[in-house]
């Protein structure tokens, strides 16, 4: 069963960047892109456990501050390595301002 969590707002976001945002003891990113659109995935880095939120953005790729390591960030797909494990990834929504992620 998947919950709608509010995350942030969309000013909160800049474009091109990305925000950690913590459930309990999960953690996510959620990021916005050069077209202004939003996405959410987990928010540590699948080779080593780092928080993704003090990576840096390009287009709509990730990168691992720890390795350089990469990933698409709107399919989770692992684009260089060292990472080799996909990210998850999560539907969002854009509601009223207001980014809505489904956990």
């Amino acid at each position: 069963m998947s919950e709608k969590i509010h995350a942030c707002a969309v000013d909160d976001i800049e474009t091109e960047d990305l925000i950690r945002f913590d459930v309990g003891d999960r953690t996510f990113a959620i990021y916005r892109s050069h077209k202004d659109e939003f996405f959410c995935t987990d928010g540590l880095c699948t080779h080593e456990d780092t928080h993704l939120a003090d990576g840096l953005v390009m287009d709509y790729i990730i990168e691992c501050p720890m390795h350089n390591g990469q990933f698409d960030y709107r399919t989770g797909e692992a684009k260089r390595s060292p990472v080799c494990v996909n990210l998850q990834t999560y539907p969002v929504t854009v509601e009223d301002g207001q980014v809505i992620i489904e956990i």
